[in-house]
């Protein structure tokens, strides 16, 4: 059993948000690249994630979570 399987789609769905921000603002493109496989972000926290990168000067992330698909 995975660890993560005890926990609620809203504490995954926090922890991946934090793990995001944190390797963006460390400038981790393939740690970027690797936590935004399968995952669909929400129109506010796609634009939020774009401004962290933009903030943080990393163009190529910043075009990764461009490219990241968005709820309908």
């Amino acid at each position: 059993m995975d660890i993560e399987d005890n926990h609620s789609p809203n504490e995954k769905s926090i922890a991946g948000m934090e793990g995001l921000q944190s390797a963006i603002a460390n400038g981790e493109k393939n740690r970027v690249k690797q936590l935004l496989t399968n995952e669909m972000l929400d129109d506010l926290q796609k634009d939020y994630l774009i401004e962290l990168a933009k903030t943080s000067d990393n163009p190529d992330i910043v075009k990764l979570i461009e490219e990241t698909p968005t709820r309908p």
